[in-house]
C-alpha cells in the first residue's frame, strides 16, 4: 500500500496559499459558506483543470468516484455540482484574477535567467489570439457569424519561459490590434505579433 502523499496535493504546497488568503479576505462573501470555502472551491477547480474535467457533473464525479482520498488532496469533504455552481457563480471572480498574477510574477522570476531567452536585451512579448467557438444557443451573447458563437481570447505572452502576462476575452469579431488598446505595454519592451 502506497504511503506516499498524492502528487495533486504535493503541486498544492509549491502554491503560495497564503497570498491566496490574502486576495479572500480582500474580496469577502456577501454570504459565506460554513462548509464550502473559497479554498475548497479553488483546490476543486484546479483538480478539475489538472485532470482535463470537461463539466461540472464530470467533476463532481471524479471526485465522488474516491471519496476516500479527497482528505488527501486537500478537499474536505465530497463537492456535489450545485455547491460547486453556486460557488463559481456568486463567488468574487477577482480573487482568482489577483492570485493568478502573483502566480504569473513568481513564474516570471523562475525563468529570468533560462538560457533559451537570457541573451535578449530586453524583455520581449507575443501578442496572440484564440477563437473559442461556442454553442449559439446556449450563448446568444456571443454571436460571431449568423449561425455560430464565439468568444475570442487574446493572450500577451513574455518570451522569457513563455508565460501569459496578459489576457482578454473579447467577442469573435474583435481583431488582435483592437486588443492592443486596453493593454498597456511595459516600458522598453519590444512586442510583434505571431
Amino acid at each position: 500500500m502506497h504511503v506516499g502523499r498524492l502528487v495533486f496535493s504535493q503541486v498544492m504546497d509549491l502554491l503560495p496559499l497564503t497570498h491566496f488568503r490574502r486576495c479572500v479576505a480582500r474580496y469577502p462573501d456577501r454570504r459565506p459558506s460554513r462548509t464550502f470555502s473559497s479554498l475548497d472551491q479553488f483546490l476543486c477547480m484546479a483538480f478539475a483543470q489538472l485532470t482535463c474535467r470537461d463539466s461540472l457533473r464530470d467533476i463532481e464525479s471524479c471526485l465522488r468516484a474516491v471519496p476516500t482520498k479527497l482528505y488527501h488532496l486537500g478537499i474536505r469533504e465530497v463537492v456535489s455540482r450545485t455547491t460547486l455552481a453556486y460557488a463559481n457563480e456568486h463567488r468574487d471572480w477577482r480573487i482568482c484574477a489577483e492570485f493568478a498574477q502573483v502566480l504569473i510574477a513568481d513564474a516570471r522570476k523562475w525563468y529570468a535567467n533560462d538560457a533559451g531567452v537570457a541573451d535578449l536585451s530586453q524583455t520581449m512579448y507575443a501578442l496572440d489570439s484564440t477563437t473559442i467557438d461556442l454553442c449559439l444557443e446556449l450563448f446568444p451573447w456571443a454571436k460571431f457569424r449568423r449561425a455560430k458563437a464565439a468568444v475570442k481570447l487574446h493572450t500577451l505572452i513574455d518570451r522569457r519561459g513563455s508565460i501569459p502576462t496578459f489576457i482578454h476575452i473579447t467577442d469573435g469579431k474583435v481583431h488582435d490590434v483592437n486588443a492592443l488598446d486596453v493593454l498597456t505595454p511595459e516600458p522598453g519592451a519590444s512586442h510583434y505579433g505571431s
